[in-house]
């Protein structure tokens, strides 16, 4: 092949890959979404800013996340999701509490690598919808990261858990209005899952979590629980196309948005302008999530700067090193997400975990696939 034909082939692959992460997908949300998501976690930060206590605020938003889940089916079956959703992300922070409170910092890695096993196996099951086990690892991992005194692990537990209640109950009103106006899409018949599916695509998906979040211990980053939570955002695609496309998307959205945190840290905030500011973040992400990942990574990383960093945004703080320190969490977890997809999704580097878990279950109950 001439020079020219190598220009050429390589002009129409960087055209498709302009093509491919440019367009923006079509979607059936409607706008009151991203508004009641805002209230789901804007609401109690906006209560913690007024009584004082701003770390209790950030709980309940973390509570108020559960609001993601609401899928778009009738009233009994959103309700039913969405608590037990709430349950779920309640027990997974108090894991991760628990862990923070016992001291024992090597159990951390561990803990979230078993989080990420059980709430991906139990959301690939039940055919979760996006974002599937994302915010349970996150609850978790912020929980094992979060730094307290003992004697105010049961008032932050409990403000999680408002936090939660308060989006559940905005969420039945806000079933209450779209379903008088809009039918609910039918309950989506659970096809059987196969063994490859929920048990070996969880361990791999475990495995990664769990490395990621020991290289970033190893490397001694200021932030580790970032990186799983990036590792996870990026393993999730549903093939190796779409694994790529989140590994690229989440990076470059990361590096732009790292300069809109930038700029909104520089400025002149107090605890209700960063309230205002997260439910502002909110509307934006979740307008833009169902059309262009990477457009709301954009938004999405600032908005989980103020989250994490709200309660100390007060005193003096380095932004140019947060926001390095973040760049380098997304960029760390990414890579090892983008090399856990390449293992999840090649055949054969499935079958060397596949045929040994295989081995573990009785014959009588293996399943045929």
């Amino acid at each position: 092949m001439s020079p020219r034909t190598h220009l050429h082939a390589l002009r129409r692959l960087l055209h498709a890959e302009w093509r491919q992460h440019a367009t923006l997908q079509a979607t059936r949300r409607r706008w009151p979404m991203p508004l009641a998501a805002a209230l789901a976690s804007g609401l109690p930060l906006l209560a913690g800013v007024a009584l004082g206590n701003v770390g209790a605020g950030l709980a309940g938003s973390l509570g108020g996340l559960v609001f993601l889940y609401l899928p778009e089916t009738p009233m009994h079956h959103r309700m039913v999701t969405l608590m037990a959703c709430g349950f779920a992300l309640t027990a997974c922070y108090t894991l991760g509490l628990g862990v923070q409170a016992s001291g024992l910092a090597a159990m951390r890695v561990p803990l979230l690598a078993l989080v990420a096993l059980l709430v991906t196996m139990v959301a690939r099951y039940y055919r979760l919808a996006p974002p599937g086990p994302l915010f349970f690892v996150m609850a978790a991992a912020i929980g094992a990261y979060t730094p307290m005194a003992a004697t105010l692990l049961t008032a932050q537990l409990g403000a999680l858990f408002l936090g939660v209640l308060l989006a559940t109950l905005i969420a039945f009103a806000y079933s209450l209005a779209m379903l008088a106006r809009w039918p609910a899409s039918p309950v989506p018949e659970r096809r059987p899952a196969s063994f490859d599916f929920v048990v070996v695509d969880a361990v791999v998906i475990a495995a990664a979590v769990g490395i990621s979040l020991l290289l970033a211990e190893l490397l001694r980053l200021p932030r580790p629980y970032w990186v799983p939570v990036s590792c996870l955002a990026v393993v999730q695609g549903v093939s190796l196309r779409g694994v790529w496309n989140r590994q690229l998307q989440r990076v470059a959205g990361t590096a732009v948005g790292l300069l809109v945190a930038f700029a909104l840290l520089s400025s002149p905030l107090d605890p209700w302008r960063i309230a205002g500011a997260v439910m502002a973040l909110t509307v934006l992400v979740e307008w833009l999530v169902v059309r262009h990942y990477g457009l709301a990574v954009v938004f999405i990383t600032p908005l989980t700067i103020l989250l994490a960093e709200a309660a100390t945004l007060d005193r003096h703080v380095a932004v140019g090193a947060l926001v390095r320190a973040r760049f380098t969490d997304t960029v760390l977890g990414c890579l090892v997400g983008l090399l856990a997809g390449v293992w999840l999704h090649s055949p054969k580097l499935r079958g060397w975990v596949a045929r040994p878990l295989r081995a573990l279950v009785p014959r009588r109950l293996r399943p045929e696939r």
